[in-house]
């Protein structure tokens, strides 16, 4: 319904210095739009056998001018609950502003909403590049939009459905029961109750990771996929998972995909059977399953749901896993993307959302500059408490990997530690204690 909220409208709130700044702000975003197939599009689907995305030839941006309270001086907060996350995603483009002066003064709020239909975080780095470019006067050296259409008609002539429907029902066919971390089975959510915590790695563990990684001929990437999963088998009591891991979708996308706006991401399935690994098989196993599902990376993940041996409702997973390659030169802040490139224009509040009861993010900044874990939970999950939980099974299984590469035995999987000190304590000692009473909640 155009009325509900909508987890993947992502709201940005800017301050800008002046109206001037606010129009100039505007007419660059205008100048963007127009040169995008994509940011031109809606979906229709009435009476239609699949929904289509349409490419308007004009499609105007939606300016609507709202009055704050003066009573009230938290302009974000007003806007984001005066305006609301609903879109209609039949009506292009699918970007909208809402526009306030600040009460007694010269400056001026913007709500910006951007539904992810027509973008992804790449595409959201050509945007934003985009608007630099036209409010330093440098638009006219902009180079010839590419089309996303090109893209969609690759994509859709690649790898077939069969195809598709071959490797997904190898993968998932005696799947018949869900991985639901803590219980959490509702993948619908608005993402209005979601909570983020960030936990960073410390330096060595980062640095010993990376050298682990290089030694077995993998990623980091793929390590961290293998921790993750032993880290969702002990929260879903589970030692055959199954999670949502975020593919890039621009590796065989062809030349300059980088240069255009648009959904490439896709989310598909990745099993892993915790309880039959060693960590050193684990990891190969790993490197060898996301290496074959970048072939199916424009997959529909309705499809690969279909592939598995799941009935009714329940979802095959409820938990996403994202790996994130920061090239900038500053480490990414999804919270304020974007300050532009002259004074007067600054960033009050951005969030990207989930309907995912739990998602963590490894935000990768390069060798010697970090990674750190974000993790978004709807309660009763603790996201601080399942960031330590993962970035543990990463210390346990880089040092079981470590004893296993010196000629040591290989550990299990499933044997790989997953609560820290603090947490074992807690499990132990504290949780143990039948004459204390906690709050079922408590993670």
């Amino acid at each position: 319904a155009h009325d509900e909220d909508d987890a993947y409208v992502m709201p940005v709130v800017m301050e800008f210095s002046s109206r001037e700044r606010l129009d100039a702000f505007l007419d660059a975003l205008r100048q963007v739009i127009a040169r995008h197939d994509v940011l031109r599009t809606g979906i229709v689907w009435d009476g239609l056998r699949e929904p289509v995305q349409v490419v308007w030839r004009e499609a105007e941006l939606p300016v609507h001018e709202v009055a704050l309270d003066p009573h009230d001086t938290d302009s974000v907060e007003q806007l984001l609950t005066g305006v609301g996350l609903s879109m209609n995603l039949a009506q292009a483009p699918l970007i909208s502003t809402h526009v306030a002066p600040v009460p007694e003064d010269e400056r001026w709020v913007a709500l910006v909403r951007m539904h992810h239909i027509v973008q992804d975080h790449t595409a959201l780095e050509v945007l934003l590049a985009e608007l630099d470019a036209f409010l330093t006067g440098r638009g006219a050296g902009l180079p010839e939009p590419l089309p996303f259409r090109t893209f969609v008609a690759q994509a859709r002539t690649g790898a077939d459905n069969s195809e598709h429907e071959r490797y997904f029902t190898r993968l998932l066919e005696d799947v018949t029961e869900g991985t639901a971390p803590f219980g959490a089975v509702d993948v619908r959510g608005d993402g209005s109750g979601v909570v983020r915590a960030k936990v960073a790695f410390a330096p060595e563990l980062d640095a010993r990771l990376r050298d682990v990684s290089r030694k077995l001929g993998a990623s980091a990437a793929t390590v961290m996929h293998v921790a993750w999963s032993r880290a969702l088998a002990a929260m879903a009591g589970r030692d055959d998972v199954v999670f949502g891991t975020v593919l890039f979708g621009r590796m065989n996308a062809g030349a300059a995909s980088e240069r255009v706006p648009g959904p490439f991401m896709n989310t598909l399935p990745v099993r892993v059977r915790t309880g039959e690994l060693g960590v050193l098989g684990a990891v190969s196993a790993m490197r060898g399953q996301l290496a074959e599902l970048l072939e199916h990376e424009h997959a529909p993940l309705a499809l690969a749901m279909r592939a598995s041996g799941m009935t009714g409702d329940a979802p095959l997973f409820s938990a996403l896993f994202n790996y994130r390659h920061n090239t900038d030169e500053e480490p990414e802040a999804p919270m304020e993307p974007w300050d532009g490139p002259v004074g007067g224009i600054r960033t009050l509040f951005a969030r990207e959302l989930t309907n995912y009861p739990l998602a963590v993010a490894v935000d990768d900044d390069g060798e010697g500059r970090g990674l750190s874990l974000a993790v978004d939970a709807v309660c009763p999950i603790d996201p601080e408490a399942v960031g330590v939980l993962v970035r543990t099974a990463v210390e346990s299984l880089v040092s079981a990997l470590e004893v296993a590469l010196n000629g040591g035995p290989e550990m299990p999987l499933g044997s790989v530690r997953v609560l820290d000190e603090v947490g074992l304590h807690r499990v132990v000692s504290e949780w143990n204690d039948t004459a204390v009473e906690v709050e079922p909640s408590t993670l």
